[in-house]
């Protein structure tokens, strides 16, 4: 194991989790840390989010009341109408209620490493929501697919997440049909080969956009995955007559076609998680999101080097990541982007559970969504594939900072019945190593509202 320099508890739960509460002790060792990855996910099951069956169920409904309105007119199809419309706000509702249990979790929880994991491989595997009603079911995504498999085989975290249903259709996976395959000779114009989900699994997922691959590796691929398409109960289905046929070559390695399919294609996932360039892209990205932009390369190789001894055991590769001198390096680490940033003022506030909890929707929206995306991130919906950018240069602009400081000034003494005495909360919020500006600015205040937004607003508490 290599030697770190010292280990620093609320270093730990700011640079490596959701940052520091008065209520909730920082991790006393890198060994409880990790430990906190292995018990049951105490905060999934403490504040659950819409579950992927009862939102296809709900859409179901959603999808038949829409079409007996067409076939509707006069006062049933108003009244079709109106049912669909509850729906419709019912999907907005869920959709806020997700950002809002994913608050109270990074408020509430002690396993703070678990939480940031999350949104990170959230973020690696991005999906996105094509329409109002299917936004409201990434929460329920990121809980069946990233939450269960953190601390696992990488392996298992990309097959989970590539064969999902919300990735299948979020990359079009569903429509790509095998140019050789029955369904396609039976179609006057035939649909064609979608190649979105090979590339990104290839580019963004495991090798790395500078990865060893062709297109010809990606097309390959991608004949590879026809045939992987969702049932009418929202569940993975692989359709045969819209398979291509036969063996597909993927990195000079075969894997066969029918009968086995699916088969196939978890071998050509478990292989292409475990290549070399994987471990450096995984590696790399870790770093850069933990501790700093441009990450020593002495830890990127430290932790690609165990990412490859243990087949992409992620444990390990965390610890790798932990163990490493350069991760606990002094300073400022990265800029906060701005869910974190709201996230980790509620804890350092305390915000009480029932306030977030038992908030209604357009609550939420006013405190929470729409300040967020004045920040400049719109909850779960990235531009692209590629997630949100980790470079501080992409959240420290005239306007997000403008917006963080209005939110900073504004919402909390909405959220608490009293604001903490401004002399306690600098070390509720940045520990003991608060610079003397933020403590000297915190005193000076001419209220307790200005202070508080001044101590959160403060460059100390915007990075990790």
């Amino acid at each position: 194991m290599v030697p770190i320099v010292s280990f620093s508890p609320e270093r730990a739960e700011i640079r490596f989790g959701c940052g520091l509460s008065p209520q909730i002790a920082p991790p006393q060792s890198i060994g409880a840390m990790l430990a906190g990855l292995d018990g049951p996910d105490l905060m999934a099951a403490r504040f659950p989010v819409l579950s992927h069956e009862a939102y296809w169920q709900r859409r179901a409904q959603w999808l038949e009341l829409k079409k007996k309105r067409r076939q509707a007119s006069g006062a049933r199809a108003q009244a079709l109408a109106d049912q669909t419309n509850a729906i419709n706000r019912s999907f907005r509702a869920d959709l806020l209620n997700g950002i809002g249990q994913t608050v109270l979790r990074w408020s509430l929880t002690g396993e703070g490493l678990r939480e940031r994991l999350t949104l990170f491989w959230a973020d690696h595997f991005t999906t996105v929501g094509k329409t109002g009603p299917q936004r409201s079911a990434v929460s329920s995504y990121i809980d069946a697919a990233i939450r269960p498999n953190l601390s696992g085989r990488f392996a298992d975290l990309l097959i989970a997440a590539v064969t999902h249903p919300m990735m299948l259709s979020y990359l079009d996976q569903q429509i790509s049909v095998g140019p050789g395959s029955g369904f396609a000779r039976r179609q006057n114009k035939p649909r064609g080969l979608n190649e979105n989900l090979a590339r990104e699994v290839m580019e963004l997922h495991t090798l790395g956009v500078d990865g060893p691959y062709t297109q010809t590796d990606v097309r390959q691929l991608a004949e590879l995955f026809t045939g992987l398409g969702i049932d009418k109960a929202g569940a993975l289905q692989f359709q045969p007559r819209r398979a291509e046929p036969g063996a597909e070559t993927v990195l000079g390695r075969s894997y066969g076609g029918d009968p086995a399919r699916l088969e196939a294609v978890h071998r050509a996932l478990y292989d292409l998680a475990v290549h070399p360039a994987t471990a450096d892209h995984i590696a790399r990205k870790l770093a850069v999101h933990f501790v700093s932009d441009a990450p020593d390369p002495d830890l990127i190789g430290h932790m690609a080097a165990r990412f490859l001894a243990t087949d992409g055991d992620l444990r390990a590769v965390y610890a790798a990541m932990l163990e490493h001198p350069a991760a606990w390096a002094e300073g400022p680490g990265n800029v906060k982007p701005p869910f974190d940033f709201m996230a980790s003022s509620c804890r350092a506030l305390a915000v009480p559970e029932p306030r977030l909890r038992d908030a209604a929707p357009a609550q939420v929206n006013r405190l929470l969504l729409q300040p967020m995306r004045a920040m400049g991130q719109y909850w779960q919906r990235p531009a692209g594939p590629d997630g949100w950018p980790e470079q501080d240069a992409a959240w420290i602009t005239p306007q997000g900072l403008s917006a963080r400081l209005r939110w900073a000034m504004a919402v909390p003494r909405r959220l608490l019945p009293e604001l903490p005495d401004p002399r306690r909360f600098v070390d509720d919020a940045l520990g003991a190593a608060a610079p003397e500006p933020v403590r000297f600015a915190a005193r000076a205040a001419e209220t307790r509202a200005e202070a508080v937004g001044l101590i959160l607003s403060a460059p100390a508490f915007q990075r990790r």
